[in-house]
């Protein structure tokens, strides 16, 4: 089937055994072959969450194919091998209320009694709609604390992308479930620090934290919703990654995905406690082990997918996040603004925040994890600062 059509390359997606296979032909085919070859190499050796003769749904993390949303996620990555940014996933936190006390919340670094209203969002959504993106994230705070949630969710144009949330389980229940299946919700990340209920509990800063976890991803399973185990990986849980899978089996989940600590926010002053190159690589054989057959949920580890081996770090290449006051960051873990959406238009900013010198090339790895960028531009950063901070371009 044809995924892709432009004057200069056309991309086809064919079913081989069970497995996607995309091919190109025109005179930029040859340009486009090493991402193609990168992407049929994950489709080849990894398996995925939904298969049959109408759609393929590969992840919560790509829209399902055949799709036009997938028709632009292979338009962005050609993009990029043009040397061209498009935020592929664009993710606005729609509040920062919320009822845990996490020990490693990032989004605690930029708290504000603000909220966009629900016109700013869905505008700001549309926006980066136009700018690219093809996976639009709700995330908090407790995104679940904002009733309109269900309204934002229907106004996203659901031809141009897929629209997923974040949450910790609190306030899923079967009624907001429902509302957001309605509305169209693609996919929910519960998050789950710990497998295990005490130790859970401990790291949300809240007994009963772990029920609401176990609660709102069964609530998004019989509201037919895509659930995503979203795994925060540290030094103290990397160890427990079979006991997080063994739980997203046995509730039915369709995917875990494990991104790592970052050092921000509460987790500001332990940078020495974060994952390590090993802990990297322990993560990339997981998902593969994972993902090389058989049942059980599709794994994601973003450590590895951020790496020098597929597509290096996305803050500000593939990213762009905004805040609940419309800060916007590379990502929802630099505490950097390059403008604010109550101000300028988000192309403006995005063109803006690609001009400035750290986001000019790519990174192999998460940027926030290089000594380098941290000492250059995030402890040169006053300590009386409000954050985000906002930079300028050198």
């Amino acid at each position: 089937m044809r995924v892709y059509e432009k004057p200069m390359i056309k991309v086809d997606a064919n079913v081989e055994d069970d497995k996607v296979v995309l091919t190109s032909e025109g005179p930029f085919s040859t340009i486009a072959k090493p991402i193609l070859k990168r992407i049929n190499r994950i489709f080849q050796e990894e398996k995925p969450i939904a298969f049959n003769e109408e759609e393929i749904i590969f992840s919560t993390w790509t829209p399902p194919i055949p799709s036009n949303a997938f028709n632009r996620m292979i338009s962005s990555q050609i993009a990029a091998i043009m040397k061209k940014r498009v935020p592929d996933q664009f993710s606005i936190a729609i509040t920062d209320r919320c009822p845990n006390n996490c020990i490693h919340c990032g989004a605690a670094g930029f708290l504000t009694e603000e909220e966009l209203t629900t016109e700013q969002i869905n505008n700001a959504i549309e926006q980066s709609l136009d700018l690219g993106a093809y996976l639009i994230s709700f995330d908090g705070g407790e995104t679940m604390l904002r009733k309109d949630l269900p309204e934002m969710v229907r106004e996203v144009d659901k031809e141009r992308c897929i629209t997923t949330c974040f949450t910790s389980g609190f306030g899923l229940t079967p009624e907001r479930a429902a509302q957001l299946k309605d509305a169209g919700m693609y996919a929910m990340r519960i998050s789950v620090d710990s497998p295990f209920e005490k130790e859970h509990d401990r790291i949300r800063g809240r007994d009963g934290a772990y029920r609401d976890a176990i609660e709102g991803i069964k609530n998004t399973l019989g509201a037919d919703i895509l659930a995503d185990m979203f795994v925060v990986v540290s030094p103290d849980n990397i160890d427990d990654l079979e006991d997080f899978y063994g739980l997203a089996a046995d509730m039915g989940m369709q995917e875990m995905s494990i991104y790592e600590i970052v050092a921000v926010g509460r987790w500001l002053e332990h940078e020495d406690e974060v994952i390590t190159q090993k802990d990297v690589k322990a993560t990339a054989r997981f998902q593969k082990r994972m993902n090389s057959g058989g049942d059980g949920p599709r794994v994601t580890s973003f450590p590895y997918f951020m790496g020098p081996d597929m597509f290096g770090c996305f803050a500000g290449r593939r990213w762009m996040h905004v805040t609940p006051a419309g800060e916007v960051m590379p990502c929802a873990y630099t505490p950097l603004s390059f403008g604010n959406i109550k101000e300028e238009r988000l192309s403006s900013i995005w063109d803006n925040m690609g001009k400035h010198q750290a986001y000019r090339s790519n990174s192999d790895y998460c940027m926030m994890r290089n000594p380098e960028f941290r000492e250059k531009y995030i402890h040169t950063i006053p300590k009386d600062e409000i954050l985000p901070y906002r930079v300028r371009n050198e």
